[in-house]
């Protein structure tokens, strides 16, 4: 079963992991502390256009993974505004209550619901597992024991993804009848369960066995198959993370979207 997808390198690709995983994580604790609408619209709007040139997927892919977040940008929004709390009053029906304030505040959690996903969207798909482990290792001394054995658990993930569909065809095979709704949940818990978790025991038992026979557990210098530096485009990305904050700032404060600049007061 083939779970790659075809994926057309960009700049983004080639920014160190460990260093763009610090920058993102950075810039995710800063939105936190933005409390003002327009800044929050500039930069979902930066970083859509980020995602939407820089990650090298196809439209389709694209598209698929932003609509869940999408879903949660509404969900959330709708929630804070449908039950929020405010003087200006625009609709009251019951516990259903609609103030100016609880509008804008229900837009900014849902702006930055996507501002992270956006955040997260770029790392995940601009950044190849093995890669941010191997720059963990090199250039933030992360243990190989530590590293490899996340390594060997991704690669689990598909394996037993695989094993649940071979498993599948073989209960069909076998003539095992399907049932439906709350009968189905129950029979692949009874009849999937145990022989998943008996193998991935068994694979994360041999696992640990070769991990220790080829010593890493051993705090020693390692030669490393891939080479993982810094490089010109740590630059740009940083500089284009900085310019997104900047313009998203004095946009905000030149050419604002809304009149209220704090949705705490």
């Amino acid at each position: 079963m083939q779970w790659s997808l075809q994926v057309n390198e960009t700049w983004l690709h080639r920014v160190n992991p460990s260093f763009k995983l610090i920058a993102i994580v950075l810039l995710f604790v800063a939105v936190l502390f933005i409390h003002n609408i327009n800044v929050l619209v500039n930069m979902t709007l930066f970083m859509l256009l980020l995602y939407i040139t820089s990650t090298g997927h196809s439209w389709k892919v694209k598209v698929v993974l932003l609509l869940p977040f999408t879903i949660l940008f509404f969900s959330s929004a709708v929630t804070m505004i449908l039950f929020g709390k405010g003087d200006t009053t625009w609709f009251q029906l019951g516990i259903v209550h609609i103030s100016e304030e609880s509008f804008y505040r229900g837009v900014h959690i849902g702006l930055r619901a996507l501002v992270f996903a956006f955040l997260g969207l770029l790392f995940a798909l601009t950044t190849k597992p093995v890669l941010l482990f191997y720059s963990l290792m090199q250039q933030w001394k992360l243990p190989p024991k530590y590293a490899y054995s996340f390594l060997a658990s991704i690669r689990l993930l598909p394996i037993m993804v695989e094993e649940f569909f071979t498993l599948q065809k073989a209960l069909k095979v076998r003539g095992i009848k399907q049932e439906k709704g709350m009968k189905a949940i129950i029979q692949k818990v009874t009849l999937y369960s145990i022989p998943l978790l008996s193998q991935s025991i068994r694979r994360a038992h041999r696992i640990a066995v070769a991990m220790e026979a080829k010593k890493f557990s051993q705090q020693k210098n390692r030669t490393y198959y891939y080479q993982v530096e810094y490089s010109k485009n740590d630059v740009i990305f940083t500089t284009v993370l900085l310019m997104v904050l900047l313009i998203s700032f004095v946009s905000a404060t030149f050419f604002p979207y809304f009149s209220i600049t704090d949705v705490r007061y």
